[in-house]
């Protein structure tokens, strides 16, 4: 592959900053806007990133009134896989059906104004500095971690803009996620769970799944998809214990590919729908779980033909996503460079199932991840697919890996880039596919080298 140019393929920018909900002690880029500086700050009020309670964000919304009792319709969603692709298929239906739709999702790609929406739009930077400002007034200075306090800012602008539903995405876990202070949604999912987060979740798939199926509410109906052997057991369990329906993937619905399109069926019909618009086998999985969620609602609003727009309209950024921008532009004609932010084990599976269908060219693939991540069980799928392998890290890339730990996690067969863009410059060979994955953070710095930012 020709080497790089300066106006086709840029070196990644050299940034020691990292996406907001990061640790205490790293700071706001230069000339980053007033929300940022002041989350920056509120690092300071607890020293733990993440300390899973709802008794501290709690005490902060009961000073604020009490802002998650004043909430439009909320579809609660939780899983280690899949819960953005489902948040994002539940945004689109609804939004086809003109609907006006909150959501709250984490982590960010590049800014952190991406996690809030209010009513289809991210927040605005004055908007969303003035509630920071209010929330940590109504907070005095206690003890809170900064996803319990963008939390209560998020639940305070919900509360008074005003929408017909809000997609609220659960941060980790579901039992004690900040999230979960909502205590009567409309409906509840809950996506593919495989192991990940085990020190704070638990060692097991059965502990993980507990504490998933924490957002289960007595009589509130449940969607779930295709679950490992022993997760859905633990989630049966605890929906039994709340009198609460779960509505599980080959039992209450199914969902399979049909030519061109989907099929989904559940007890109240068959639907033929487009295919989904977010690629990848897996997205029938998530498509199924939001579908399932909002029949089991049944609002006034959905119907087939909304159903079947949001799906084919549906957008989620560094989820098997073709870039067009810079970086793809910088390699030679008739490649094609994708983007996925997938981590664990089951994203490494996921993908693996897409690569399947890719055999028509070389793949290669550019991996950077974060430590504490099972490095060698996400490799371990993706590996016979690929015609080369390389390792990176970027210096923007929060908590990034050594390239050399990916390497020996690859059994010896990944080349040091040492970073995307020389990665990209080292892959030859006939025209092929090139996807970069491994980590959310490296697919913010990624998203901003290309100039394909969320909106």
């Amino acid at each position: 592959m020709p080497a790089p140019t300066r106006t086709g393929m840029p070196a990644m920018a050299d940034s020691t900053s990292t996406p907001w909900g990061a640790p205490a002690g790293l700071r706001a880029e230069p000339g980053a806007g007033r929300a940022e500086r002041i989350i920056d700050r509120l690092h300071a009020l607890h020293p733990k990133l993440i300390d899973l309670s709802l008794d501290r964000l709690q005490r902060c919304l009961d000073a604020l009134g009490n802002p998650e009792r004043r909430l439009p319709p909320v579809v609660h969603v939780a899983g280690t896989n899949g819960k953005g692709s489902t948040c994002a298929f539940l945004r689109a239906i609804a939004e086809a059906a003109g609907q006006r739709v909150h959501a709250y999702t984490s982590p960010h790609l590049v800014r952190f104004h991406e996690r809030i929406r209010l009513a289809g739009r991210i927040v605005e930077e004055e908007v969303l500095a003035a509630a920071l400002e209010e929330v940590e007034a109504a907070n005095g200075g206690e003890p809170i971690t900064v996803f319990e306090i963008t939390t209560a800012v998020a639940l305070l602008l919900f509360s008074r803009v005003p929408a017909d539903l809000l997609v609220l995405e659960v941060g980790l876990g579901g039992r004690f996620d900040a999230t979960n202070v909502v205590d009567r949604p409309a409906a509840c999912a809950i996506a593919s769970i495989s192991m990940d987060h085990m020190d704070f979740l638990g060692d097991t798939l059965a502990k993980i799944a507990a504490e998933k199926a924490g957002i289960i509410k007595p009589g509130i109906p449940a969607a779930t998809g295709t679950q490992p052997p022993g997760a859905l057991e633990v989630l049966e369990a605890e929906a039994a214990r709340h009198g609460a329906p779960l509505l599980a993937r080959g039992r209450d619905w199914e969902a399979e590919w049909a030519g061109d399109g989907l099929l989904y069926r559940d007890a109240r019909g068959t639907l033929r729908l487009p295919r989904p618009a977010l690629p990848g086998p897996h997205q029938a999985d998530n498509a199924g779980i939001a579908i399932t969620a909002l029949r089991a609602w049944n609002p006034a609003w959905l119907t087939e033909e909304a159903i079947a727009r949001g799906l084919a309209a549906a957008r989620w950024p560094a989820r098997l996503q073709r870039l067009q921008g810079t970086l793809a532009a910088g390699l030679p004609e008739g490649w094609e460079l994708w983007l996925d932010g997938g981590h664990n084990p089951g994203a490494g599976q996921a993908l693996a199932e897409q690569l399947r269908g890719w055999s028509d060219r070389p793949l290669h693939l550019v991996v950077g991840m974060k430590k504490s991540k099972a490095v060698a069980e996400f490799l371990a799928p993706l590996l016979p697919h690929a015609a080369s392998i390389w390792a990176v890290a970027e210096p923007g890339q929060h908590l990034a890996v050594e390239p050399e730990e990916i390497v020996a996690a690859s059994g010896g067969v990944a080349r040091v880039g040492p970073r995307v863009a020389d990665a990209l410059a080292g892959i030859g060979g006939p025209p092929g596919r090139v996807l970069i994955c491994g980590s959310l953070y490296l697919a913010g710095e990624v998203l901003k080298a290309d100039g394909s930012l969320p909106d």
